[in-house]
């Protein structure tokens, strides 16, 4: 029996796709229907919910969004400069196969959701970044550019206890969280309005080193309210009442992610900011029982000097694109323009 790609409404079948994003293993709160409606809307693109079917058994994911602006046709995974966390294809239902049966079901999915793409949309780009997904061969089969791209992870899972966890760090980030005086900050998990501050901080961030930044605090707003509880965490560091760092923490059924902040503070005081804060969402991580802290890329020199401090393994995701170089930049201009 062969896998039938279909399509699934945001709208009106969003309890069924959330049903199958709750039941893969490689999915975090921005595949489920609500987070994907939001990222239509902020980017100006049309949805569409692909599930391949063997039967009546789902056994793959991708959610593509249509990009349209005149002869200009693009097909998106995540939505073009959307700053949201990780999508691409995700499997379900696989898992328990053997591994010649397993291969062919996810190829055979990649190959009809590719069909698919081609027949509906035509695209004239491609671009779909597939991360906590390793089998990208059909993609490559199929005449796609497919280019490795890198994150860190630190295993919690395998800390056994704080720590041990904070044994693994180096010297000066393990000192930075072990000997700052905890009466001169308080590091918790805010609300609706700290997550528009971090993301404002971001932002005045990349401004100060002539860089663009395309994520809105109204969206960031939106999915922190939209999604279920806990999905997205506005950790801050406060200094006698006053917000000086925080990170917007995506949360999964295993891993946390790191998904914006985390820069350098807008003011000066006596504290590793940015270690405490990493350290209360590890620490957080590991006593709710998470495996793994996502800290979201690997592939800046300067920033990964901060990151490999906590002993992280490398991870591999992948950029495949296909079609028209340069449609990017058009897209990030009309984003621009919006």
């Amino acid at each position: 029996m062969s896998i039938e790609v279909t399509t699934l409404d945001p709208w009106t079948d969003a309890d069924e796709w959330n049903r199958y994003v709750e039941r893969s293993d490689g999915t975090n709160p921005f595949f489920r229907a609500e987070a994907l409606r939001l990222q239509a809307d902020d980017t100006g693109t049309t949805p569409h919910l692909l599930v391949g079917f063997k039967g009546q058994e789902a056994v793959g994911l991708l959610p593509i969004f249509e990009y349209n602006r005149g002869p200009i046709t693009g097909a998106f995974s995540p939505a073009p400069r959307s700053w949201s966390c990780y999508l691409g294809p995700a499997t379900l239902n696989v898992a328990k196969l053997k591994r010649r049966k397993a291969d062919r079901r996810v190829r055979r999915f990649l190959e009809g959701a590719i069909e698919w793409i081609a027949r509906e949309i035509s695209p004239v780009y491609t671009k779909i970044v597939a991360a906590e997904f390793e089998d990208v061969r059909p993609f490559v089969w199929n005449d796609f550019d497919v280019q490795p791209g890198y994150t860190y992870v630190v295993d919690l899972a395998g800390a056994g206890d704080e720590e041990e966890l904070a044994k693994r760090f180096s010297s000066d980030a393990r000192s930075n969280v072990r000997n700052a005086d905890e009466d001169a900050y308080v590091v918790e998990e805010g609300d609706n309005e700290d997550v528009g501050e971090i993301v404002d901080q971001v932002a005045r961030r990349y401004e100060s080193q002539g860089q663009s930044f395309h994520l809105s605090p109204e969206f960031a707003r939106a999915a922190h309210a939209t999604l279920p509880d806990g999905s997205i965490r506005p950790y801050v560091c406060r200094v006698d009442g006053d917000t000086v760092g925080g990170i917007l923490v995506v949360e999964s059924d295993t891993t946390r992610y790191r998904w914006q902040g985390g820069v350098k503070p807008d003011v000066s005081v006596d504290l590793a900011i940015n270690d405490l804060l990493d350290w209360h969402v590890m620490r957080d991580g590991l006593r709710d029982g998470l495996e793994r802290y996502d800290l979201v890329g690997a592939g800046v020199p300067s920033i990964n000097r901060y990151k490999a401090k906590f002993n992280p393994g490398l991870e591999t995701n992948y950029t495949i694109t296909s079609g028209a170089f340069g449609l990017d930049l058009l897209v990030d201009r009309y984003r621009k323009l919006r």
